[in-house]
């Protein structure tokens, strides 16, 4: 197969109008040292400072430089889904724009890919330069990835990462589910999955974009990814299954009752009402509950059936070969 650069370097941003020059010829250093071709993707993820104006001028100076401008911020997951449509590198790599990762480890990272056949290589930042605020809450989501996934990475989160052009090409990521690619990767078939400790740097400009309400995001999304990856193409299975022991349960309990009220009646002659017994709600409850499952997988599996939609993001403008 036939590709346009060896690598594509994708770098989704917010507000860092004062790090791209740097990185960007950060970048272009390396890759010139190593005589990689190469093309660096640029996504400006509705930043609201210069940075759209700092892609366009550094896009003029090189073409290699590409640029994709949201019209709103939409979240590092869309900007990374929006990058990785667009690249055409044998081998892609993705980095933050706040000079925290480090382009001198893009070679080994493409060699990794290239000529240890791996699908996936995330980086691992052993020692961190970040607060408490972050460092804890990553440690937190990395341990719960772990024991859902079966894939032992210490940094899951971690935005430097190597990939092969096919995988990116076969996934889509929204919401906080950047965090979790290896664990979207493996479900879909990409099991070589490896881990590269890697050097990380303290912030030079800006402020950092984390936020406490990403724990809650990212935990929600985990939920969602298992969910989604073990039952996307069949979801009657879970919500048949679960419907179908809601409903035997209920019809279990109901037997019950009936046996137990007939028992009494023949042996005592004075059995209780059924509708004065706690139980017979809980069945009542329990086989309706049971219905309503069964028919919310069977309305899945026909939406599942009939939708194939990806999403879409409005793209404000775009700067480079990335025009059409």
């Amino acid at each position: 197969m036939q590709y346009a650069f060896d690598i594509s370097v994708v770098i989704p941003l917010f507000n860092e109008e004062e790090s791209l020059p740097e990185l960007v010829r950060w970048i272009r250093r390396v890759m010139h040292a190593h005589e990689f071709s190469y093309e660096i993707i640029l996504v400006d993820d509705g930043s609201t400072d210069r940075s759209w104006d700092v892609i366009n001028e550094l896009s003029a100076e090189d073409s290699t430089i590409k640029g994709i401008s949201f019209n709103r911020n939409y979240g590092k997951s869309a900007a990374l889904n929006e990058g990785f449509r667009r690249c055409t590198g044998e081998v892609v790599i993705t980095m933050d724009a706040d000079l925290q990762d480090s382009p001198e480890e893009i070679p080994a990272l493409y060699d990794m890919i290239k000529n240890q056949k791996f699908d996936l290589v995330s980086g691992w930042k052993k020692k961190r330069f970040d607060p408490l605020s972050k460092t804890i809450p990553t440690k937190l989501f990395n341990a719960a990835t772990r024991k859902l996934s079966g894939i032992q990475l210490h940094d899951f989160n971690c935005g430097l990462k190597a990939y092969r052009q096919l995988l990116v090409k076969s996934i889509e990521i929204h919401g906080e589910m950047h965090r979790y690619i290896p664990v979207i990767a493996k479900w879909n078939g990409f099991t070589k999955i490896a881990e590269k400790p890697v050097q990380h740097q303290e912030r030079k400009y800006g402020t950092t974009k984390f936020g406490l309400e990403r724990f809650i995001y990212g935990f929600l999304d985990l939920l969602s990814i298992t969910f989604v990856s073990r039952f996307k193409k069949r979801p009657m299975h879970f919500f048949g299954t679960l419907g179908t022991l809601m409903f035997v349960l209920g019809l279990g309990i109901t037997a019950w009752l009936i046996l137990q009220k007939l028992f009494i009646l023949y042996s005592y002659g004075h059995p209780r009402d059924v509708v004065d017994q706690p139980l017979f709600f809980l069945a009542l409850v329990a086989v309706i509950l049971g219905v309503q499952l069964f028919l919310a997988g069977f309305l899945a599996e026909m939406i599942s059936l009939a939708s194939n939609k990806k999403n879409e993001y409005l793209i404000r403008d775009r700067v480079g070969a990335l025009q059409k």
